[in-house]
């Protein structure tokens, strides 16, 4: 069990009594530590509007930033969730249509679903939360207006692990 589960509990239980506009928790692990979200962006820019974001928390959570980044899968007519704890059922099922998930194309986001946003690194605190980095992602991608990858992509994607690092990161543009 990780060391914070209480924390994560009561996180986890938020998410689920207020749940986020255009978010949905498709799964987790029963130690709350391994989360996949469906993330709906709705500015028009996108054609594939549903994305796949997964979240794993480490043992340095709250002190440290969870894990996240975005995956390519399909998305199966009436798939739905898991269901979470016994303790704490939920109904997470989607709508009946069929579609593919993607990684979304912005400037800070890599080919191979890398997230490169500060409050997954430096910008962190261990008030930040699960939700701050669904809220953040979701505004940072229904923000954009511009529909390209980091300019290092190709580079970086031949180096980087199955997780940033934000070690890997070069911050280039702050206004996307």
């Amino acid at each position: 069990m990780h060391p914070f589960h209480k924390r994560l509990l009561k996180e986890f239980k938020s998410l689920n009594k207020n749940p986020l506009p255009s978010i949905k928790i498709l799964s987790n692990n029963e130690n709350l530590t391994n989360f996949d979200f469906e993330i709906e962006i709705t500015n028009g820019l996108y054609d594939d509007k549903l994305y796949k974001l997964v979240v794993v928390i480490t043992k340095e959570y709250p002190v440290s930033p969870p894990k996240a980044k975005f995956v390519v899968g399909t998305r199966e007519a009436g798939e739905s969730g898991s269901t979470g704890t016994s303790e704490n059922p939920i109904d997470v099922s989607s709508d009946t249509m069929q579609s593919s998930y993607k990684i979304p194309i912005h400037p800070h986001i890599y080919s191979n679903g890398h997230i490169c946003l500060n409050l997954l690194g430096d910008d962190w605190t261990p008030a930040c939360t699960i939700e701050s980095i669904l809220i953040s992602l979701q505004s940072m991608i229904n923000n954009n207006t511009d529909m390209t990858r980091p300019p290092d992509d190709n580079r970086y994607i031949k180096y980087a692990g199955e997780f940033a690092s934000k070690d890997g990161f070069v911050y280039h543009d702050d206004s996307v």
